[in-house]
């Protein structure tokens, strides 16, 4: 669930690291999103409003000339109830890793069987991520976790979907059946 965005257009949330200054010992960064990133995530998402996103990462070397970034991040989101369209609050607490590798790289190349099918393990790593030039944006790989992990529908604490019905049960009763119809209109034969 990658936003859509142009090469022209900077991310809400950026921390741009140079692959050169990456070294083999993994290195701790921790980022915090201000005020005006908060509220372009905010758009970005189409939440009512992010009240705060930091992480913690790691970054390394992987492999020869490949980057791994694996970290933990932590958000507090505020969405309107699916229900009753009022805020609800949500925090997020998720771990992510991501490997980089560069454009036309061996290791970025999708493993093929003998029948040419692709073969993926849904519980092994993801197939590492390839970017162009000498820089790679953390700050993007902290926010897609982030979005990834966005209650699409949320709901108020307590409240259910069987309160809020927009018909009467009692009434759906009363009426016929669209069968009974159809059998006392073959009997008109």
């Amino acid at each position: 669930m990658k936003p859509v965005q142009t090469k022209a257009e900077k991310p809400p949330f950026s921390y741009p690291v140079k692959v050169g200054n990456i070294s083999a010992n993994a290195v701790t960064v921790h980022v915090e999103a201000d005020p005006t990133e908060l509220k372009g995530l905010a758009e970005l998402w189409k939440v009512l409003a992010v009240h705060s996103l930091k992480s913690e990462m790691q970054l390394s070397r992987w492999k020869k000339d490949g980057v791994r970034i694996k970290g933990r991040v932590e958000a507090e989101i505020e969405q309107a109830c699916v229900v009753t369209l009022e805020p609800v609050t949500s925090k997020i607490d998720e771990t992510f890793e991501q490997v980089f590798v560069p454009e036309g790289s061996k290791l970025a190349r999708i493993v093929l069987s003998d029948t040419a099918e692709m073969v993926l393990d849904p519980e092994g790593p993801d197939a590492p991520e390839t970017f162009e030039g000498d820089t790679i944006d953390a700050g993007e790989v902290v926010a897609e976790a982030v979005a990834l992990a966005i209650d699409p529908y949320p709901r108020k604490e307590g409240i259910g979907l069987e309160d809020h019905l927009e018909s009467d049960p009692s009434q759906e009763a009363a009426r016929p059946s669209p069968f009974a119809a159809l059998k006392d209109w073959k009997k008109k034969d």
